[in-house]
């Protein structure tokens, strides 16, 4: 813990939910939930209007859709267009100081000390703060963040949490014990639902509870490295630093379906979408990997994965999917399949493709079954020659009417309204879902002036 307030946390607000009423100003104000939109789908984020009504991340869809009224918004999630606002708030908190940590794609950490002439008095960090404030809300196109700033990380991110949305918490050196022991032990990173439970059950409720147990006693129910880890937050005690160019350890995409799976035809299909999904996040980033995984979980909601690790890095989706359409088969599917993943990790900055390398050959890093014994699959459609689908929230363009995105979609109908940020609520239409006139489209850029559409 630093004698100065000089660790900054930002935190986006429902930060996939504000991208999307950004660029679909007919859901402002309206209660909007993006993450699985079928019926065994969970929220990813809700908006601050839909958590009014009880929503919150990975609850059930099919419970949000019970809880929110009419007119609310269930739409599937954009990652290039979250990844092209976080790669603009990034950019500002760079200027902010050169030491950055991204911990996650809304969220990051800075180090204040590291600013030239920094002012680190508590005047001159709330004021610093607002002013980032201001400059992500403008670069963002209206999407805001709160902000914490403290002497520790733990600190800045617990004052993150305090004042959201659009707010800014600073804790002065000194009274960190203050505003730290009146909070919920829940708000301390290492207390998950199990830990509090247990911890309820001795009486411990919040962060002042738990600094009041002697640090044997939690060492005794939870073991040396937990109990420590407990004492030390508990009293405010953290020296972690702030570390620069945090790299993502895996790239993966997962699908939990409406009914349970069989069908061989559709689980292939599932996981040549899921592979598409994966390489594209992997082409956004310039990166590649050498184990592919696959996450399986049964009827019977038992969770398995299975992973192969090729000699060579790979970012192609015909081999991530092969590899994987062999894990299912090594799996099974018998009784049904009720959510498929796909990942890829050990990733590297570029593909190194071994143009003999064969991935039939690879070895099986948990599946412990000759891969070569297994019967090759059929060949992968290219993309272009696959059935045409489309989700809730996709953006599209038309060929007469501009673009917009997909409102909703059935029976062999797409319906799309035509707007973008900057424009009014725009107009809606629908057409056959094989319309040659209506495409996928990349994410609206804020930044540019939209086109008013009639």
């Amino acid at each position: 813990m630093r004698d100065t307030a000089s660790i900054l946390h930002l935190d986006l607000d429902a930060m996939f939910s504000a991208v999307e009423v950004r660029d679909k100003p007919s859901l402002a104000g309206k209660p909007v939930v993006v993450g699985g939109v079928k019926g065994r789908g969970v929220v990813a984020t809700a908006s601050y209007e839909a958590r009014a009504y009880g929503v919150h991340s990975a609850m059930p869809t099919a419970e949000a859709r019970r809880r929110l009224p009419a007119g609310s918004a269930f739409l599937g999630g954009r990652f290039a267009a979250y990844r092209m606002t976080s790669e603009v708030v990034m950019a500002v908190l760079a200027e902010v100081s050169p030491i950055l940590e991204q911990v996650s794609i809304d969220e990051a950490v800075v180090d204040l000390a590291a600013r030239d002439g920094a002012d680190l008095s508590v005047p001159g960090v709330t004021a610093l703060g607002e002013a980032v404030k201001e400059q992500v809300a403008r670069a963002s196109g209206g999407v805001t963040g709160s902000i914490g700033i403290g002497s520790s990380r733990m600190m800045a991110k617990i004052a993150s949490e305090l004042d959201k949305p659009n707010g800014l918490t600073v804790v002065p050196p000194g009274e960190e014990l203050a505003v730290l022991h009146p909070l919920p032990v829940t708000r301390l990173g290492g207390v998950g639902p199990a830990t509090a439970e247990r911890l309820r059950r001795v009486g411990v409720r919040t962060v002042g509870d738990l600094a009041g147990r002697s640090l044997d006693d939690l060492v005794a129910m939870f073991g040396k490295a937990h109990g420590s880890g407990l004492h030390h937050l508990a009293r405010a005690e953290d020296d972690r630093p702030v570390v620069p160019h945090r790299e993502a350890k895996s790239v993966s995409a997962e699908e939990t379906f409406e009914r349970d799976l069989t069908d061989p035809a559709r689980l292939t299909s599932e996981i040549e979408s899921l592979a598409d999904r994966v390489v594209r996040r992997l082409h956004a980033s310039s990166t590649s990997g050498r184990t592919v995984t696959l996450k399986v979980r049964r009827y019977d909601f038992t969770t398995l994965t299975r992973s192969v690790t090729l000699p060579h890095p790979t970012d192609d989706a015909a081999e991530i999917a092969q590899i994987a359409r062999r894990l299912l088969l090594e799996a099974g599917a018998t009784g049904g399949i009720r959510l498929l993943g796909v990942g890829v990790s050990a990733l590297s900055d570029f593909v190194q493709q071994d143009l003999f390398a064969d991935p039939v050959g690879a070895r099986a890093g948990t599946a412990g079954a000759d891969e070569a014994a297994v019967p090759g699959p059929a060949p992968v459609l290219p993309p272009e020659q696959r059935p045409r689908t489309w989700f809730p929230g996709q953006d599209v363009r038309h060929d007469e009417h501009g673009a917009g995105w997909v409102w909703g979609s059935g029976l062999n109908r797409v319906t799309v309204r035509f707007e973008g940020p900057g424009t009014p609520p725009g107009p809606v239409r629908t057409f056959l879902t094989d319309d040659p006139a209506l495409h996928p489209s990349g994410p609206p850029d804020w930044r540019r002036p939209q086109e008013i559409l009639p």
